[in-house]
């Protein structure tokens, strides 16, 4: 009898649990996640006459170079732009490459560097030679392997430039390939997407994608550029955006034409190096983004061993309604969100892909502490 009350004590606990985590997690989803899925841009006027420059990094990728550069060379935008691109101490044939493309393409910019930087990690040294290098105040960050997904990606971008804006945010995606693992990538980039845009609707901005990025150069210079993270070889998207964004000087941008387009990785074990790299910065974060993200990781972590326990101990068919009535919800936000990220052909395996995320966070919370790679390509 004794036992029999222990257990049914601990069956209580534990589902005392299960609610407040899965509370949590409802409560992320109905007053934070719902930000982006009912997002509605406001109407702006056109800016015609807004001089922009585009920054592109690369070391080493002459084929993406060719497979990706026409897409950024082509924009349909009327004012004056520049298209800078660095090339990092590349040892293929990258140089030709941008070489020819100047001379079909005036706007082009090719800035050369032949030494690398000593105590600066990462991009961050020539992003920031392109950046000096830049004749204009906007600036509109990608990667050389990444192609605009529309001719008017620099217009919605430079649109979004209202009163007071100094940062805008912008969704990288990736190519839509069969596979699993495809389908695998692209969903933790929308889950990454669905949370870095709405915290910067919520007024609590704390990170964007240098995939697909834009920025004042007034605010980078004033900031002193990457002074105060170059030891860390990543972080000059989120961590400079951690720095620098307020309330009132960020926006976001999702239309379909405004995103950029990638390759996924081709194998899990490159992905989850890209992943680890990623995820060595969030430490640095500022303390109040550091305690949201980290409850919504700790609550979402324990939300399926705390449910299958109180299933088992508790009472199964209570355990389970709590947990549709989550998925009810998230199904709803994700609905929503995923077609303004116009990833909604992942919608009917979102239950699945929701308890994989669970897999993926027990995979990358070692990243918490690994050691940082050293070089940015």
């Amino acid at each position: 009898m004794l036992l029999n009350l222990d257990l049914n004590l601990i069956g209580l606990i534990v589902f005392i649990i299960f609610c407040t985590v899965a509370g949590i997690q409802i409560l992320y989803y109905l007053f934070l996640f719902r930000r982006l899925a009912f997002f509605k841009p406001k109407a702006t006027e056109e800016k015609y006459n807004e001089p922009i420059s585009v920054i592109i990094c690369e070391r080493d990728e002459a084929d993406n170079l060719v497979d990706n550069l026409p897409g950024v060379l082509v924009q349909e935008y009327p004012a004056q732009h520049e298209i800078i691109v660095v090339n990092d101490n590349s040892t293929d044939h990258s140089k030709y490459i941008i070489d020819e493309f100047c001379k079909a393409f005036p706007a082009l910019k090719h800035l050369e560097l032949k030494q690398e930087a000593k105590l600066i990690m990462g991009k961050k040294f020539p992003l920031s030679m392109g950046i000096k290098t830049a004749k204009y105040q906007t600036l509109l960050l990608t990667d050389a392997d990444c192609v605009p997904a529309s001719e008017n990606w620099v217009r919605h971008f430079q649109r979004s430039y209202t009163e007071g804006i100094e940062i805008v945010l912008g969704y990288g995606s990736f190519h839509k390939q069969p596979g699993v693992l495809n389908r695998l990538i692209r969903f933790e980039t929308f889950h990454s997407a669905l949370q870095y845009f709405s915290y910067a609707l919520a007024g609590i901005p704390y990170m964007g994608v240098g995939r697909n990025l834009s920025y004042k150069r007034e605010l980078f210079m004033k900031n002193k550029g990457f002074s105060s993270i170059n030891m860390i070889p990543s972080g000059d998207d989120d961590l400079f955006i951690n720095k620098v964004a307020t309330k009132s000087n960020t926006a976001i941008v999702v239309e379909h034409e405004s995103h950029t387009l990638t390759k996924a990785k081709p194998s899990w074990s490159t992905w989850m190096r890209q992943k680890y790299r990623h995820y060595t910065t969030t430490k640095y974060y500022k303390p109040k983004h550091k305690f949201w993200l980290g409850l919504y990781s700790i609550s979402f972590g324990m939300l399926f061993p705390y449910g299958i326990a109180s299933a088992i101990l508790f009472n199964w068919w209570i355990t389970l309604s709590i947990l549709c009535f989550r998925w009810l919800i998230q199904g709803i936000i994700y609905f929503r969100s995923m077609k303004k990220l116009n990833e909604l052909d992942l919608f009917p395996f979102f239950i699945l892909l929701d308890i994989w995320m669970f897999i993926y966070y027990i995979f990358v919370v070692t990243a918490l502490w690994r050691k940082p790679k050293q070089k940015w390509n």
